[in-house]
């Protein structure tokens, strides 16, 4: 992973807003991951933008804080964050790599409602981050695969969002054109 401070730094600054329950400053922060990971391409940097994003919404929906499993999932949440930032300021890949898939596996012991709800909110913001990696202008076939998301899902975001609303037919004027040949030939 290339962007291994970048990554820390974010970890840090999210670790920081969650004290105040920043669920905005946590989006923005995930925001600030797609743009490298838009260009790295690298999935563990992808997998940070969409926990980043996911907990934002977690924290942002108040309701869910009501059930039964909430505490012991947002307590394991918040810990495996701080376990990613000593695995990078351990250089300890391997370490990251396993909290990051710890979160994952944290939805699946959930039961009930809580677990509907946190697993849509996750599958919704990977096609959330999918579109804001495909706006950076990697395809969407490449995209919906790096986050395991199908084409179909992440062609129908982007075209409610109008990511994907580019009008192919604006060219420049043909008096523009001539100039820039006319310059070339000089």
């Amino acid at each position: 992973m290339q962007e291994q401070l970048h990554i820390l730094k974010v970890l840090k600054e999210v670790h920081s807003a969650l004290k105040n329950k920043n669920y905005i400053a946590i989006k923005n922060l995930s925001n600030q991951v797609v743009h490298t990971s838009s260009i790295e391409q690298d999935p563990d940097v992808i997998s940070v933008a969409v926990i980043i994003y996911a907990l934002s919404k977690v924290i942002e929906r108040e309701k869910y804080q009501g059930y039964k499993n909430y505490p012991a999932f947002y307590k394991n949440y918040i810990q495996c964050l701080n376990n990613m930032i000593l695995g990078l300021e351990k250089n300890d890949l391997d370490k990251f790599r396993e909290e990051i898939e710890h979160i994952r596996n944290l939805i699946q012991n959930l039961s009930g409602h809580l677990k509907d709800y946190i697993s849509e909110v996750f599958r919704k913001s990977k096609i959330n981050k999918a579109s804001r990696i495909y706006e950076h202008g990697i395809s969407m076939e490449k995209t919906a695969k790096i986050l395991g998301i199908s084409v179909w899902e992440l062609a129908e975001y982007a075209g409610q969002t109008g990511i994907a609303d580019v009008d192919l037919s604006i060219t420049m004027p043909i008096k523009e054109r001539v100039k820039i040949v006319e310059e070339i030939f000089k």
